[in-house]
């Protein structure tokens, strides 16, 4: 019998098709409906090289098969073990203290994103995330964060959890990672592509438009404004039932509050103040 040196390695050939990512099926990870599983989170930054050798041994079976066939071989430990939720390695400890362990404190302001008004104060802007809500002392109504300033250490909050500063309908990503090695064809030919994507695990997927940049990057134009879109997060793509690949945010287009502000002050200017001449040029 060989040696473990002697054993032949597993040899890949040109011939070999890219390893394609396709959709999971799992109940128990799309909420009762088909949807894409976490792994598609998890392995789209991965290289085609090592996507190629990788083997996963429960295949296409759901959450609940598996736990079927651990009831049926008494693997109680299994049927037991509680689901991972949030961030697993800090648990039930308080998230803001867990990280004031670790990072000295920045004290800045919460600020009204509608009237700039100060509404209280925080330990450091780097505890929240875009969306959370925001625990102000002394405010009866919930506030959420919608903008950051790590210059001046400022978070700026909105009084509503569908408030508009919270969506956006445009992206930009760094250099997309493509599972296949190479952008979609259709993509190269048109420099424009109809897919979906998404940034959080479980979230729906959002149908949008990829627009490829000449360095690998791609704007992302959502057909439907998206709230809680923050930098750092990875845009995921999927074209039917694949996944595509991903590329990290890295800039965001105006939000919904921005734009809307926008237009009521050019209709302003346009009518013009009172009842004064109007400052359209076409008047």
């Amino acid at each position: 019998m060989p040696s473990q040196e002697q054993m032949p390695s597993p040899q890949v050939t040109m011939q070999e098709l890219p390893w394609k990512m396709k959709k999971s099926f799992s109940k128990s990870t799309s909420r009762g409906q088909k949807g894409f599983s976490e792994i598609d989170l998890k392995l789209e930054m991965v290289s085609q090289e090592a996507l190629r050798r990788t083997i996963f041994p429960l295949g296409g079976l759901t959450k609940d098969f598996v736990k079927k066939i651990a009831a049926e071989n008494r693997l109680h430990h299994v049927l037991q073990k509680k689901e991972s939720m949030g961030i697993c390695f800090v648990g039930k400890r308080n998230f803001e203290k867990f990280i004031l362990q670790y990072l000295q404190p920045r004290p800045g302001r919460f600020i009204s994103i509608e009237d700039n008004k100060v509404l209280g104060t925080h330990q450091g802007w780097f505890l929240y995330t875009l969306g959370q809500r925001a625990n102000i002392g002394g405010l009866a109504e919930p506030w959420y964060v919608v903008e950051k300033d790590g210059a001046q250490g400022d978070v700026f909050v909105a009084p509503r959890t569908d408030h508009p500063a919270l969506y956006r309908d445009l992206l930009r990503t760094s250099r997309v990672h493509w599972v296949t090695e190479e952008p979609p064809a259709a993509l190269v030919r048109d420099k424009m592509m109809e897919c979906n994507f998404r940034f959080r695990h479980q979230m729906a997927l959002v149908p949008c438009v990829l627009t490829l940049n000449q360095d690998g990057t791609v704007w992302v134009t959502a057909v439907k404004a998206v709230r809680a879109l923050a930098l750092g997060q990875f845009a995921v793509f999927y074209k039917g039932d694949e996944c595509l690949g991903s590329g990290k945010i890295l800039r965001l287009g105006p939000s919904t509050y921005t734009l809307q502000k926008g237009e009521n002050m050019s209709t302003a200017a346009t009518k013009g103040p009172g009842n004064g001449p109007s400052l359209d040029p076409a008047s």
